[in-house]
């Protein structure tokens, strides 16, 4: 399945503005990078593929449609899914891509 080019839009205008942005096409989806470290993605399996706090993982699991980022059938704190329906709407989204986007900045640029 490719990345929802219409949610890579709406994540594209909620970044706009941002520093140090880049795009890259990774995981079967279009990241979105500031300083160098992932931020959000347009998944390619549908919704969001979000970088967080790690410490904050567990919290974020309670929001509707969120989910467990696994790579290789492990979790991996710090990443999470978010499920394409529940980010519909746009205040949702930029909440989710404020949540991403604030993380990337925290970490040193690579």
């Amino acid at each position: 399945m490719a990345y929802d080019e219409d949610l890579a839009d709406r994540i594209r205008a909620e970044v706009a503005g941002e520093k140090n942005l880049t795009e890259m096409k990774m995981f079967g989806g279009l990241a979105f990078l500031i300083g160098g470290h992932m931020a959000v993605a347009a998944s390619g399996q549908g919704g969001l593929m979000l970088r967080c706090d790690p410490g904050e993982t567990e919290t974020l699991l309670a929001e509707p449609g969120a989910r467990e980022f696994e790579m290789r059938g492990k979790g991996m704190a710090g990443w999470l899914r978010v499920d394409a329906d529940a980010v519909e709407d746009d205040d949702v989204l930029a909440t989710w891509v404020a949540r991403g986007a604030a993380y990337a900045r925290s970490l040193p640029p690579k």
